[in-house]
């Protein structure tokens, strides 16, 4: 209990350290834009293939059931509800905590393994800014794309099983989808997946960060990171979902 308390204090510790030098100079917006495309680029096509597939998983799973109901035409609104709202950006968030966070965690568990930390703090570089300001921040813009990326194929996924199955236009059946949509719709769940960045982005350095026990370490880094990233993001799924509703009804 002494240990886990001790690294709660710590990463509370860790997070304010970010939020302070967010105020230092230089910023790095170079090698923060450098990390944005690194971690939006190569999730594309594992975020792309993921939302795809929930799209038509939907459609397939939905369509009888509301057939029975005679609410088939209702299949594409419930679709794009469904997936704006929660699938895509839990799914996006998972999916990306899985390959980017034990991504980050590994490289700078190696970074300070090897020592390499150490010789940037000897030399004065600030490596905090360099190495663990510039990733949070560029998964917290990076998730937001990603996650309308991921929308975007889900509706595409539902548009293909509909058509083999009721030769549906695409003019209909977009129309149809976003029939229940509006920006109270939109903007709430687009908006918390930054936070789901912020919380992979945050964890993932932190466990990377203060990497110990050599090689070893490196390896339980990165599992960490996957596991406490992905359980804090559906830990926060679920306060940001109730906070939503109370906001917006």
């Amino acid at each position: 209990m002494r240990n886990w308390l001790e690294q709660i204090g710590q990463f509370m510790l860790f997070i304010g350290q970010f939020f302070r030098s967010l105020l230092r100079r230089p910023l790095d917006g170079l090698e923060t834009l450098r990390q944005t495309h690194e971690i939006g680029s190569k999730s594309l096509l594992l975020v792309g293939i993921s939302g795809l597939s929930i799209g038509m998983v939907l459609a397939m799973q939905t369509s009888s059931t509301l057939a029975r109901f005679g609410g088939r035409g209702l299949l594409p609104s419930m679709i794009a509800v469904a997936v704006l709202r929660e699938i895509g950006p839990i799914i996006t968030a998972l999916v990306v905590s899985g390959r980017v966070g034990a991504g980050i965690a590994a490289q700078l568990g190696s970074m300070r393994v090897t020592e390499q930390i150490d010789a940037m703090e000897v030399a004065a570089l600030y490596p905090f800014g360099y190495l663990v300001r510039t990733r949070i921040l560029a998964c917290l813009i990076a998730l937001p794309i990603l996650t309308i990326y991921a929308d975007f194929l889900a509706l595409m996924g539902g548009y293909v099983i509909m058509f083999f199955q009721q030769n549906i236009s695409l003019k209909l059946y977009f129309s149809s989808a976003i029939r229940f949509i509006d920006l109270q719709t939109v903007l709430p769940a687009v908006a918390k997946t930054a936070i789901f960045g912020f919380i992979i982005g945050s964890i993932a350095t932190f466990t990377g960060y203060y990497t110990r026990h050599g090689t070893r370490g490196v390896g339980q880094s990165a599992m960490i990171a996957v596991v406490l990233s992905s359980l804090f993001v559906i830990v926060a799924d679920v306060l940001l979902v109730k906070l939503t509703l109370i906001l917006f009804g």
